[in-house]
């Protein structure tokens, strides 16, 4: 189930992250195709790169919810919770532990 949801954020990924030189490509034949000035080609490369600015931000955001939602799911702690643990185990180990008799030689 997990590699299934992987593969799915890579894939919302992979899809927003439009590199730079890819980006002005498109408009360029957007530009070309529509007859765009080049103050309007930017102005859509910007748009696009807002939304996909946008986008990646909330695939981000859903997939930190769905990774909490996993680890709640299969039962494990965090971090913090784990080492205050810890830290209490090893003070009570310490309370019950016993002192070495000493030899009265």
């Amino acid at each position: 189930m997990f590699e299934v949801f992987e593969k799915a954020i890579l894939t919302g990924l992979g899809a927003i992250s439009l590199s730079q030189k890819k980006a002005e490509e498109f408009i360029n034949e957007v530009k070309e195709k529509y007859k765009l000035s080049e103050e309007e080609g930017r102005s859509f490369l910007d748009k696009l790169e807002g939304m996909a600015r946008e986008g990646k931000g909330r695939i981000a955001e859903m997939a930190e919810i769905e990774v909490k939602k996993v680890i709640d799911r299969i039962g494990l702690v965090p971090r913090e919770e784990f080492d205050l643990l810890q830290k209490r185990v090893a003070e009570l180990e310490e309370k019950l532990r016993v002192p070495e008799p000493v030899d009265p030689c």
